[in-house]
């Protein structure tokens, strides 16, 4: 099937923080992303995912998202940031004769505010954001804590968080309502909100000075109130990128 959103960014949205970049450049890059679904017959699919990164003293982007710094030096750094969610859900996607009868869920532009605390043991990184475009007028709120082991051209950088979903949000994309219960034949839900906690990798490996190979991947632990759905069957989601980039 044809996708025109490359789903994979998502992840480099959200995992971008624990990235080395050099102040004032450019980087490039193209890879792949492999996301699992957690939709009830929702195959794996494949993605090719192009790369943009550049962080200054006042902007930063990264994959789908971007913002302005309030505060930035060595250890701390705030700021107003927007980026793309790809949630979404396709009836049309799904091979599941209920979930074909369901209503489109729509993707959305998030924003709010970031911060990032860096200590010797590690940074804190976290995030809260909300629907831009009144989709799910729901919010997400991310936390987690992050160290960044550096070896020669090698940089690993494991993480344990957890991200909140609002009751708006998981009832957007998970709940079903009663026209499209008696539609579907699938039971009638409505989602509260719920906490989804992860451990994230990022690998690095620098070579021929300016060329970087990356490869990045988060494993998520749905909430009950996602894995309760009807449209779920799942009680995890994956996602999984890598590739190459050329800073300039």
């Amino acid at each position: 099937m044809t996708k025109l959103k490359l789903l994979a960014l998502g992840l480099l949205v959200a995992t971008s923080v624990s990235t080395v970049y050099a102040e004032g450049k450019v980087s490039v890059g193209a890879g792949v992303g492999v996301i699992n679904s957690p939709y009830k017959q929702y195959d794996r699919d494949i993605y090719p995912v192009p790369v943009v990164t550049y962080e200054g003293d006042n902007f930063w982007f990264r994959g789908l998202g971007g913002g302005y710094y309030l505060w930035n030096d060595d250890t701390d750094k705030l700021s107003i940031m927007a980026y793309y969610d790809p949630t979404h859900f396709k009836p049309g996607d799904s091979d599941n004769r209920g979930l074909r009868q369901l209503d489109k869920r729509k993707s959305s532009l998030m924003a709010g505010l970031s911060y990032v605390h860096n200590t010797q043991y590690g940074f804190l990184r976290t995030a809260l954001a909300g629907d831009t475009l009144d989709n799910s007028n729901g919010y997400v709120w991310d936390i987690a804590w992050l160290y960044r082991y550096t070896n020669g051209a090698l940089t690993l950088t494991p993480g344990i968080g957890v991200d909140y979903k609002s009751e708006n949000y998981n009832d957007y994309y998970y709940g079903v309502s009663g026209h499209e219960s008696r539609r579907s034949g699938l039971k009638r839900y409505d989602a509260d909100d719920g906490w989804n906690p992860y451990l994230e990798l990022t690998a690095n490996y620098n070579f021929a000075s300016d060329w970087n190979v990356y490869a990045t991947g988060r494993y998520t632990r749905l909430s009950d109130e996602i894995k309760d759905s009807p449209m779920v069957d799942k009680s995890w989601n994956g996602i999984f990128s890598t590739g190459v980039t050329y800073t300039f």
